[in-house]
This record gives C-alpha cells, structure tokens and sequence, in this order.
C-alpha cells in the first residue's frame, strides 16, 4: 500500500462560513436598508428629543408622542434584526410577510 493512498480528496461538499451573529444583507439591501436605518435613526433622535423635555402643561399630546417614537423605534430594530440576520430563514417568508 502507497503512503499516501489512504487521503483522498473528500467527497463531501465544504461547509459555507457563517457569518458572525448571522448577519447578512441578502433580504434588505438598497434603498430599503437605507430607509429602515434612517427610520430607526429618527425615531431615536425623537425619543431622545422627548426626554429633554422637563416640564409640561398638558402631558397627553408628549406622552402619546413617547409611546409613538418608542414603538417606533423599537420595531425598526425589530424589522432590522429580522431581515438582517439567519432569523428570516428560520422564521420563513410567509410568517415574516404576516408580521
């Protein structure tokens, strides 16, 4: 038997890197990502720009602005998380198109 007859080449396929925390941009890519950051951006500048705010005659209107800017801050990371990482795949189309 020849030394080197026992390694051949292996015959199963190389397993594709993963990338770290699964991050990918194969669902969200373009104008798309672009308008999502920008969104999760303003909605934090716009809680961030709420909290400044000390005192107030009539709270209502501030607060239903809170509650809006923050919703909407926390469900553009949300969108980002989903569509940016393996989370999409595991998830699937139809459930991420019901979201």
């Amino acid at each position: 038997m020849e030394s080197g007859a026992v390694y051949h080449a292996t015959t199963e396929p190389e397993a594709p890197r993963r990338r770290p925390f699964g991050c990918t941009l194969r669902h969200l890519w373009g104008w798309r990502l672009v308008a999502k950051v920008v969104q999760a951006i303003f909605s934090f500048v716009a809680v961030l720009c709420e909290e400044i705010v000390d005192d107030c005659i009539t709270c209502g209107g501030l607060y239903f602005f809170e509650f809006i800017s923050c919703s909407a801050f926390l469900l553009s990371l949300l969108i980002l998380c989903v569509y940016c990482t393996n989370l999409y795949e595991s998830l699937g189309k139809d459930k991420v198109q019901k979201l």
